[in-house]
């Protein structure tokens, strides 16, 4: 059987691990690992798709995963790629996006007969001694090793400069390492490659406290072949969630990336077998489609589930190879007195999440950007009139590859 580390090379996961000899011998055998999500959301986005795809993969090799919600270092804010502190949540605001997240997590892990745990890290650090921990933690740190971080050294930078609460994001992330090996054996966090100098905290702690193995390994964050970080529309964030980003426009993303990702995302983000990845990845010209397709229907089955996946391929169909009925377009519908109150077209254009904004929308109408059953519309303050609606609704046009029908109940 192929090692699972190998597997996760080979389909571009790895960036940098420690002790990586011992981790290979520690890996023949079940081992428990986490991967920790900070819940300042109430939905995870691509950005977090790699590792829970990482995740997958492990848990399929025979290893146990844990998903540890941060609902205590939520409370302080990981200042990683930051330029200014973190926006403070609310308890309450906390807990309710931990509960989000762990519905969104059991799309992708196995959470039968404790094959993976889910585990909030609020249930210790919301209740340590300020002083106990301090001297039992806080004395195994070095501060000149700890300002040698990026993440540190890149705020220290910055106007506003790092407060001592974001300094002590890596002494709580480094004693969850512990803690999990404490209560469950843990013995490798894994994350993204952002995470490293928080991460080689933790490994450095159990070793430090307990005389244990423990170890890091961290995944290459998604980004285009030019460096760019993907997962970035128009609208914001690619979400996991099918409120904030629908499965059609979920699909459409993946339809629509560069030639050049194709191969590097059917590896990473489907478990579509490496041959038939390094197959699509080598077609080129007007072929590359079809790999496109396959992307964008793999991982929206994976995130969304194979009935949407679908229907969303089947809409792209119906509004780019006008072959197929417009019923899985997607679809804002508005009741009679919604439309006779506010038939704009702006505010069509924001609602249906086309647009960000009113100002957005009208920019784009000025621009010429904006259609409705493919006639422009040049007027800011244009609505939508009886005339536009048949059958089935009225089709609202926002670029090349922006679509929503517009169905009055």
């Amino acid at each position: 059987m192929e090692h699972i580390l190998d597997i996760l090379k080979e389909r571009g996961f790895i960036a940098q691990m420690t002790f990586e000899d011992e981790l290979y011998e520690q890996l023949k055998s079940p081992t428990t690992f986490y991967v920790g999500f900070d819940p300042t959301a109430d939905s995870l986005h691509i950005g977090h798709y790699i590792p829970i795809m990482a995740m997958a993969h492990m848990q399929r090799a025979g290893h146990r995963p844990i998903a540890l919600m941060g609902g205590g270092t939520a409370m302080i804010g990981d200042p990683s790629g930051k330029t200014d502190m973190r926006k403070m949540l609310t308890v309450e605001t906390i807990d309710q996006n931990v509960e989000c997240i762990k519905k969104q997590m059991s799309r992708f892990l196995d959470f039968s007969d404790n094959k993976a745990l889910i585990v909030n890290n609020g249930d210790w650090l919301r209740h340590l001694n300020f002083i106990d921990f301090m001297r039992d933690i806080g004395s195994q740190f070095s501060v000149n090793r700890m300002l040698t971080a990026e993440c540190y050294k890149a705020r220290m930078a910055t106007e506003n400069g790092l407060s001592f609460l974001e300094f002590t994001y890596m002494l709580m992330q480094s004693y969850d390492f512990l803690e999990l090996f404490h209560r469950y054996g843990c013995r490798l966090e894994m994350g993204g490659n952002d995470q490293w100098s928080n991460m080689l905290g933790g490994a450095d702690l159990v070793r430090k406290k307990e005389n244990e193995k423990a170890f890091a390994c961290t995944f290459q964050l998604l980004l285009t072949h030019d460096g760019r970080k993907m997962g970035k529309t128009e609208a914001g964030a690619l979400w996991l969630d099918p409120v904030k980003t629908s499965p059609y426009n979920f699909y459409q993303y993946w339809r629509n990336v560069d030639d050049k990702d194709v191969e590097k995302c059917l590896a990473l983000l489907t478990f579509l077998p490496m041959d038939e990845v390094h197959r699509l990845g080598a077609l080129k010209d007007a072929e590359i489609n079809e790999a496109k397709k396959v992307l964008a229907y793999e991982v929206t089955k994976l995130v969304h589930g194979e009935d949407e996946a679908r229907n969303a391929a089947a809409a792209a169909e119906a509004l780019f190879g006008g072959g197929a009925s417009a019923s899985n377009v997607p679809t804002l519908e508005v009741t009679s007195d919604e439309w006779t109150q506010d038939a704009r077209i702006s505010t069509l254009l924001v609602r249906s999440g086309l647009c960000k904004s009113q100002s957005d929308a009208r920019k784009q109408i000025e621009q010429n950007a904006v259609s409705v059953n493919d006639v422009k519309i040049t007027d800011p303050a244009a609505v939508l009139s009886k005339d536009q609606l048949g059958e089935d609704g009225a089709m609202l046009k926002k670029g090349k590859k922006g679509f929503c029908r517009i169905v009055v109940l």
